[in-house]
């Protein structure tokens, strides 16, 4: 489920190509090219749409974050948010809130500042653009979506990106991440051991995080001679109603359940709200697992038992990620190790 047959690996070993080979190619000289390429009218017109045609056929783009950094002209980060046009997830969901917390924190921490934007989940590309117009040094992506390859593009565009998600087979890009994989390892396998059989997953499998989680699932259900049941698999969004949508679907359809491993507390949160409404008790009726460990999860009723994202390790690792690839450097992925926190439910 990890791979990707959009990721084209082959290109990442290609050398980057500098602002000489375009001067080489144009027959100019590499000053030319650098006042051709910002738009300096110390160049004529025509040599400038000359130069710029020939940088763009060949996939050039001008680091203008790297070349601010030097300068010391721009302590800019984008921290850039994917917002699906069918969901519309909030950006006061409190995962997203939580992890932006801690990139701030951690981007003042080293004296940047951060601006915030969003883009169209179907267009990752555009999250180089902050990045392209000199607006920002270099952007942190929150989320892959479900573009995976786009990603793969920008990093070998070598765009200064680095990604919170999932860490994937053939990936060229930057990444830090959860162990998501662990994660719904942990929430399945301690379902089971406390003797649940019929565990839902409830989370959109077709999101790269989402998808390391259910074959966290399908592991521990392995383990104890199980097979997913197609009825207890709720790809739902990450919307905070789907929850309760996902609990009212399998009581109407008569399904049986005894457990829910939800792929967020909110998902987790509005499905017991659903039990209750029918009668149905938490534990005792159904054991409920959440993802995320939000701030909300000690103090809900019962509080809520969840795997916990380090977010607080999150901010810092993405912002030294960043502020290495800007200085040359490839970073190695971040892996960060999740936790299950065992409360009431």
């Amino acid at each position: 489920m990890t791979k990707n047959k959009d990721a084209r690996p082959a290109t990442a070993a290609q050398p980057r190509l500098q602002m000489a080979d375009i001067a080489r190619l144009a027959g100019v000289s590499t000053g030319t090219v650098s006042r051709a390429l910002s738009g300096s009218p110390l160049v004529n017109e025509e040599t400038r749409t000359r130069i710029a045609e020939l940088a763009k056929s060949l996939n050039y783009v001008v680091n203008v974050g790297a070349k601010n950094l030097r300068l010391g002209q721009n302590r800019t980060v984008a921290v850039v948010i994917p917002v699906d046009s069918e969901t519309r997830q909030h950006l006061t969901d409190p995962f997203l809130l939580g992890i932006m917390g801690s990139i701030a924190d951690a981007l003042t921490e080293r004296g940047y500042d951060m601006l915030l934007t969003r883009v169209d989940a179907e267009r990752l590309d555009l999250a180089a653009e902050p990045v392209e117009t000199g607006r920002a040094i270099g952007a942190i992506l929150v989320g892959q979506a479900r573009h995976h390859d786009q990603l793969n593009e920008l990093a070998v565009r070598k765009m200064p990106i680095v990604v919170w998600g999932a860490h994937l087979d053939r990936q060229l890009y930057s990444v830090v991440g959860g162990d998501n994989r662990r994660g719904g390892y942990l929430a399945t396998r301690h379902l089971l051991e406390i003797g649940r059989r019929r565990i839902a997953f409830l989370g959109d499998i077709g999101l790269a995080e989402v998808a390391l989680r259910y074959e966290g699932y399908q592991q521990a259900l392995a383990e104890f001679d199980l097979a997913p049941v197609p009825a207890l698999v709720q790809e739902v969004s990450f919307l905070p109603e789907s929850g309760g949508q996902a609990v009212d679907k399998m009581l109407e359809e008569q399904t049986a359940f005894d457990a829910i491993f939800a792929c967020s507390d909110l998902l987790a949160m509005t499905a017991m709200v659903a039990l209750h409404k029918q009668g149905i008790k938490v534990p005792a009726d159904v054991s409920v697992i959440g993802y995320d460990d939000i701030q909300m999860a000690p103090h809900f009723n019962p509080p809520l038992t969840t795997v916990r994202q380090p977010i607080d390790q999150a901010g810092r690792a993405l912002v030294e990620s960043l502020v290495a690839l800007i200085g040359g450097d490839a970073p190695k992925p971040v892996l960060l190790e999740t936790d299950l926190i065992v409360r009431a439910t």
